[in-house]
């Protein structure tokens, strides 16, 4: 794969990883992808190929906790987009995942969404 523009760079860097993190139903991989204007997270069983929990910054259930600072594209979003996510996953049973930053720096809004992700209780 040739590398030619910022993208192309993150997808090789993602490929990468993923020859290396696996999601399983016991310890299944939490996703993380941001885009320009939002932040989106999913807990995926990669044996079964099955996505069990996802959280974005796009949805209305998301939008109405969003406070006046925080949105989709920022720290403070992301922070509770990562709330979230782990909130869903206890719900249905889940407490260890694998972290997957999807070729992104841990950095910014991918390190607040799997810190408050942390704080909230799932263990990575």
């Amino acid at each position: 794969m040739k590398i030619e523009t910022k993208k192309d760079r993150r997808a090789r860097i993602h490929l990468r990883q993923r020859k290396r993190v696996k999601g399983t139903a016991d310890r299944p991989r939490l996703s993380v992808f941001r885009s320009e204007t939002h932040v989106y997270a999913q807990v995926i069983d990669d044996l079964s190929g099955r996505t069990l929990v996802s959280a974005s910054s796009v949805e209305p259930a998301v939008k109405a906790q969003l406070a006046d600072a925080a949105r989709g594209n920022n720290v403070g979003g992301a922070k509770l987009v990562g709330k979230i996510v782990a909130e869903r996953a206890k719900e249905q049973g889940i407490t260890q995942v694998v972290f997957d930053r999807g070729g992104f720096l841990y950095h910014g809004r991918v390190r607040a969404m799997a810190e408050a992700a942390r704080e909230a209780g799932l263990k990575f």
